[in-house]
């Protein structure tokens, strides 16, 4: 009998840490949308631009720094040229 009460326990222990973490999921995910504008973007370059010139980046993770910095560059770049219609799309 002793082995039934600890078994009942334990799997009711296990039920209501599952039912309290199920909650917190869902709450979390409605209060920050998952939006990335092109003001972001921007920010994001100007942040890769102070950074390399305080030196945070690494010899070897310079590479990867510019390489990203170029694509962002490159997209903000085609973004301004295109037309208005085009840029909420």
């Amino acid at each position: 009998m002793t082995d039934n009460t600890n078994t009942a326990v334990s799997k009711d222990t296990s039920t209501a840490a599952q039912s309290d973490a199920a909650p917190q999921a869902p709450t979390a995910a409605p209060e920050q949308p998952t939006e990335l504008t092109i003001s972001d973007l921007n920010a994001l370059k100007q942040i890769i631009d102070v950074a390399s010139q305080r030196g945070a980046f690494k010899p070897n993770e310079m590479m990867t720094v510019g390489s990203t910095y170029t694509k962002l560059e490159t997209f903000l770049a085609a973004v301004a040229q295109a037309p208005a219609g085009e840029k909420g799309e």
